[in-house]
């Protein structure tokens, strides 16, 4: 399901099998930007000003469906790791 949500223009897509941290990829023209879900900080990537501060905007209104999402294709990311046949917790 990559393509998550389209406006203006802005195409907003969540990978499986993707990394951390949560983020979403911001698409605009050839143009492209990964925006971490939790504070809207752009960490890789370009966008034009007026369509990155409306795919931020989106964020902020979608985040916890967003969160979901990342979670939902990326369920590697949150398994329990394993330490000495135990898991990490004890």
């Amino acid at each position: 399901m990559p393509n998550f949500a389209y406006f203006e223009g802005i195409r907003i897509n969540i990978y499986n099998g993707d990394h951390l941290p949560p983020h979403v990829h911001a698409e605009y023209g050839s143009e492209e930007a990964l925006i971490v879900i939790a504070d809207g900080k752009m960490y890789a990537g370009w966008l034009p000003p007026k369509q990155l501060k409306k795919a931020r905007q989106w964020l902020k209104n979608n985040r916890a469906d967003a969160a979901a999402a990342f979670k939902l294709l990326n369920p590697h990311l949150y398994a329990p790791r394993k330490k000495n046949g135990k898991d990490s917790k004890g």
